[in-house]
């Protein structure tokens, strides 16, 4: 019996994570590359100060020689793949400054703006002028706009969403890499329906044996976290699959935790300036539910199986 070649991605991306872990987490310790935690959120993640961090490596790097073993037969997960790590590193660099210099945000906002957008926009250049893919948007209960000047800014935009919004959800040991865990497998499901898709049916099959491997280090209590290095590595990925796959408006559904969070920061802020009163414990709307009395464990896995659910609603319209 012939095993399908998403299976193979999945389980020799799942296997070398697995092996790299133990590997680079003493590295990352020793390095003192540690985990800072806000002295105004919940009192047990007090704990996790010193977590070695910039972890997104223990996956990334897998997922780089995985694709690069596939690109020859699928060309076009390249752009995916590229885009992915081209997040990745304004990542890496916001992690880096933050430990080394020891600021709080490390990158500053507009620096952090422009890189993520830099980003974005060589994907969508490309995408719009170098790719047989088209520029045409279904936008819901409006319609089709195949038109440069709408696709360009459009998808820079979303790109620079979904990266922040999967950034913003990476909070709790598992969140983040549990649910894009999910994600994945949707898109992995989703692009068998299509025979165009079997780049992305790769990609994505990689991409979450990255995540499964690396959740078996990340999950409560974590030994290490993924870092903006992960964190806006995937959420290129997502963003950038969701594009090439014309899907990007079912973020609403297989995405949803991403958008609830992003929402929630949003609000937060909104509130807090305009009536000096917060909607929220806390913002984003994990800690929120901290606060209120969830364990973490109770949070993350109530996220993954919303995530799960809506998935499978996605499945269904995405199919039909």
């Amino acid at each position: 019996m012939q095993i399908s070649v998403q299976v193979v991605a999945f389980i020799i991306t799942f296997v070398i994570t697995l092996f790299l872990g133990p590997m680079l987490i003493p590295v990352l310790t020793r390095f003192k590359f540690g985990q800072t935690v806000r002295d105004d959120g919940p009192a047990t993640h007090l704990k996790k100060m010193g977590t070695p961090t910039i972890g997104g490596l223990i996956f990334l790097i897998p997922v780089l020689i995985v694709s690069a073993f596939y690109a020859g037969a699928y060309p076009k997960l390249i752009p995916i793949a590229l885009v992915t790590f081209g997040f990745g590193l304004i990542g890496f660099i916001d992690d880096f400054i933050k430990i080394k210099k020891r600021r709080q945000d490390g990158l500053y906002p507009k620096q952090k703006t422009v890189g993520l957008l830099l980003v974005a926009a060589i994907f969508t250049v490309y995408v719009a002028y170098f790719t047989d893919l088209g520029v045409d948007v279904s936008i819901p209960f409006v319609g089709t706009i195949n038109e440069v000047w709408f696709f360009i800014p459009f998808t820079m935009f979303y790109l620079y969403c979904t990266t922040n919004s999967v950034n913003i959800t990476d909070g709790l040991d598992g969140l983040c890499s549990g649910i894009t865990l999910i994600v994945m497998v949707f898109f992995t499901i989703l692009s068998m329906m299509n025979p165009e898709w079997k780049h992305t049916m790769v990609f994505s099959a990689i991409l979450a044996g990255g995540c499964l491997g690396f959740l078996t280090f990340n999950i409560h209590p974590a030994k290490v976290f993924m870092g903006d290095t992960g964190s806006l590595a995937l959420g290129g990925a997502v963003g950038a699959m969701a594009i090439m796959m014309k899907i990007p408006f079912l973020i609403f559904l297989f995405g949803i935790i991403y958008v609830v969070e992003m929402l929630s920061v949003g609000i937060q802020v909104i509130s807090f300036k305009t009536t000096g009163k917060r909607v929220f414990k806390m913002a984003p709307i994990h800690h929120h539910f901290e606060l209120k009395g969830w364990k973490e464990t109770k949070v993350v896995y109530v996220f993954w199986t919303v995530t799960a659910v809506f998935c499978i609603i996605a499945l269904y319209i995405g199919g039909i």
